[in-house]
């Protein structure tokens, strides 16, 4: 049963936060941005390392497999929400996100030291997939340790402002890993840079490491948390009672459909697919690009802190569904006008020509996992050439056509005619700064950011309100990780696929688009807010609809 903020709880409100509970939201933060930071800087790599560490030939297979990795730490945060959850929720907080800290930072300084696939071959990408595991195990004990941190140290009618400090730590950490690889890429040659250049924010995380420990080692335990210890209240099976008892796995569920898979897309979509649609479909050179995305993120990090503020007086999630509602609304028009206003060359091609792809279909395959194992045809790699110059196709099937693949500009596969047929219509290579609406395409990202405060902004609060203490660590983490990890983590790696098997450079946004509406309906349908309720006395909320 949900109980609600007490009087003495409201006789608190105006009082200025405390010097300790400042002290609890920065260093809390502060592990979690360089934790980020680590985590993230793979992902703004991603295309980079293509060329690094899977073998060359093919670019949206390499493309494809460096995202694969990447997707590889989402996938399995959800282990590790389940195993430092559980720590957390038996041995304490503070030890548990002090713990997965360590881990994530030596693993990305490893990274930083790794040969690449010219010098090991495929033992490269082996030794890259394992690191990032273990940075995806660390991430998944370390978010719902520094949320439950927080959320237990701050007074009811200010838990979701001060756990929104929390959620500014990914988009911080992404700006951070943003910064560093930009000015490295801009003062150093970049051939340096593609030879060893490319390490040197990798091994920067051990100063950041060592910071990070150091402040963390001066944090005390949770107050709730003691206090259940002490009253001899926690759980000795706190997997077992997060995800095998009725009606807290319900919650667990519910959570993780209703809340935090749209909340996980709109997040990767705004932020990262927003950076790789510039960078590889628009052909926006690289500095440019991080530039647009760091600003976007500068401008949006304040609103995580507005809409946690205002969830503490409206509620939760209405704010969450809401944002998921308009992104979903909107993506198609934002994307098609992002288009407009940073390669417009781009789009004028796209118009005058129909470019359509010949083959029997029978021979195209959807790769999404790619390694030894893959087979590539001559129609994959057909549709590879058209893929990567960022424009959209049609494929026709011929029967009995064989290996044969024609391309309405040309009549046979060969990838050098193919590339003077697209010179020879006019195809532009690179956008064309001077031909970019700067101030259109930044507003148009910074948009799509301010989604991403909309629905990141109070999923603290609200994970954190919807169990009890004794499990609570577990209990949020898990779904928290599936919607980020699972659903959200996979949308650059489905949504390029997806691009790659259709023809249609937009038909990646499908997926965050069903997703977020799925999750608009469960939410909306079964799911009521959380705000207000006493986390220290309750032993659970009722989260679910009458």
């Amino acid at each position: 049963m949900a109980t609600t903020t007490t009087t003495a709880d409201v006789s608190a409100r105006g009082r200025g936060m405390t010097k300790n509970e400042k002290f609890v939201i920065f260093a809390s933060s502060a592990g979690t941005v360089f934790e980020w930071y680590d985590f993230y800087l793979y992902a703004t790599l991603a295309p980079f390392f293509a060329a690094l560490f899977f073998p060359p030939g093919n670019d949206t297979a390499a493309l494809l497999s460096a995202f694969a990795t990447y997707a590889a730490g989402f996938l399995v945060r959800p282990f590790g929400a389940i195993i430092f959850g559980r720590v957390g929720d038996l041995v304490g907080r503070k030890y548990t996100f002090l713990v997965t800290i360590v881990v994530m930072g030596l693993s990305t300084f490893l990274v930083g030291l790794l040969p690449t696939y010219a010098a090991i071959g495929w033992t490269a990408p082996i030794l890259l997939v394992t690191l990032r595991l273990c940075q995806g195990l660390a991430l998944g004990g370390e978010y719902g340790g520094a949320a439950t941190y927080v959320a237990e140290h701050s007074r009811p009618h200010e838990r979701g402002y001060t756990t929104s400090y929390i959620q500014t730590t990914a988009t911080l950490g992404f700006f951070l890993a943003l910064l560093v690889i930009g000015l490295c890429r801009v003062y150093m040659d970049a051939k340096v840079f593609a030879e060893w250049g490319w390490r040197i924010p990798f091994l920067v995380s051990l100063i950041l490491l060592a910071f990070s420990v150091w402040i963390r080692l001066k944090l005390n335990e949770t107050p709730i948390f003691q206090k259940m210890k002490e009253e001899g209240k926690g759980s000795r099976r706190p997997l077992t009672e997060s995800f095998f008892q009725y009606p807290n796995n319900k919650y667990v569920l519910l959570a993780l459909l209703g809340a935090t898979a749209g909340q996980g897309v709109v997040w990767y979509t705004g932020q990262f697919y927003a950076l790789f649609f510039l960078l590889i479909t628009l052909k926006l050179e690289f500095v440019s690009a991080y530039a647009l995305i760091a600003v976007s993120l500068l401008i949006g990090t304040p609103f995580f802190i507005f809409f946690g503020w205002l969830s503490d007086r409206i509620g939760r999630l209405k704010i969450i569904l809401a944002g998921c509602a308009i992104a979903a609304v909107t993506y198609f028009p934002l994307f098609g006008l992002l288009t407009h206003y940073v390669n417009p060359d781009l789009e004028a091609f796209q118009k005058k020509n129909q470019i359509t792809v010949t083959a029997d279909t029978s021979k195209c395959n959807f790769h999404i996992f790619v390694g030894p194992w893959s087979n590539f045809t001559t129609c994959d790699r057909a549709k590879d050439f058209v893929t990567k110059l960022g424009v959209s196709f049609k494929t026709e099937h011929a029967a009995n056509a064989g290996d044969k693949v024609t391309l309405s500009i040309n009549n046979t596969w060969n990838a050098q005619s193919w590339q003077q047929a697209f010179t020879a219509a006019g195809y532009p290579a690179k956008a064309d700064l001077a031909k970019v609406n700067w101030f259109m395409a930044e507003l148009i990202i910074a948009i799509m950011v301010i989604y991403v405060t909309m629905v990141y902004g109070p999923i603290a609060a609200f994970l954190v309100e919807m169990f009890p203490t004794k499990i609570r660590y577990t209990s949020m983490s898990l779904p928290y990780h599936i919607g980020n990890g699972w659903f959200g983590g996979m949308l650059p790696l489905l949504a390029t696929a997806v691009v790659a098997a259709t023809g249609d450079i937009y038909a990646g946004l499908w997926y965050p688009i069903g997703v977020a509406l799925m999750t608009l309906i469960v939410g909306f349908f079964f799911l009521r807010d959380t705000k207000g309720v006493d986390i220290v006395a309750g032993s659970g909320v009722e989260i679910q609809k009458a």
